[in-house]
């Protein structure tokens, strides 16, 4: 697993509260694998800055995984090996972090997302 426990920035939870109340989503874990697979699928490796976790929004990995919690480990994994970075536990855990950070950042600053219906357009909008 990548880590034991998911630790969120204070800036972050304040973030995914606006996107729980424009969504409709109700569960942190939903919303945060949308930001990570939001944030992977970006063409760019995310600004390394230190995130603080310094929310008292946390889960457990397999919370936010879910049954699936192997895929998106494999996902980060992957992802690691297409940007030519390391893919050691140390590594993949940093990087999940910052995607996880930035993918709930773009979709909180994009003013797109303005009801669940957003969230599924912007998954299967077409690729150029």
């Amino acid at each position: 697993m990548i880590m034991k426990t998911v630790r969120l920035s204070q800036s972050a939870k304040d973030q995914l509260s606006r996107l729980k109340g424009k969504s409709g989503i109700k569960n942190w874990n939903i919303l945060c694998r949308w930001a990570l697979c939001y944030s992977l699928s970006e063409k760019t490796i995310p600004t390394d800055i230190p995130i603080v976790a310094d929310s008292n929004l946390e889960m457990e990995w397999e919370t936010f995984g879910g049954e699936y919690m192997e895929i998106y480990e494999a996902i980060v994994k992957a992802w690691c090996i297409q940007m030519k970075l390391p893919t050691d536990d140390e590594t993949i855990a940093k990087y999940f972090r910052l995607n996880l950070e930035r993918g709930i950042s773009h979709l909180c600053g994009t003013g797109f997302i303005k009801s669940f219906d957003d969230l599924v357009k912007l998954a299967v909008k077409e690729r150029k």
